[in-house]
């Protein structure tokens, strides 16, 4: 059975499990549109997978705390989807 897959933007799909993800740590569309359209980096996912990226950036939340948010990205696929997204004030570890 395919996953369902909802519209974030133009050519950029967003797949349920991100949409969970994201709803759980408080990431809105809009902050995940940012780091999409203008991440501080994207690196190639090293879990082995081909085509996989993730895009990063340092975003400040309503909390007063910035944090690393790392959006995980299925490069390969027409349109690109977005498989998972968190935060993490482990930003040395990432960057």
């Amino acid at each position: 059975m395919k996953e369902i897959k909802h519209f974030l933007e133009d050519g950029i799909y967003i797949s349920k499990h991100a949409l969970e993800r994201a709803k759980e740590r408080n990431i809105t569309q809009e902050i995940l549109k940012r780091v999409l359209n203008n991440p501080d980096q994207v690196v190639d996912d090293d879990s082995g997978k081909q085509g996989q990226k993730i895009y990063q950036s340092l975003i400040e939340f309503e909390e007063n705390s910035t944090y690393l948010v790392r959006v995980f990205v299925n490069a390969q696929k027409q349109p690109n989807v977005v498989k998972s997204v968190y935060k993490t004030s482990k930003v040395q570890k990432y960057l």
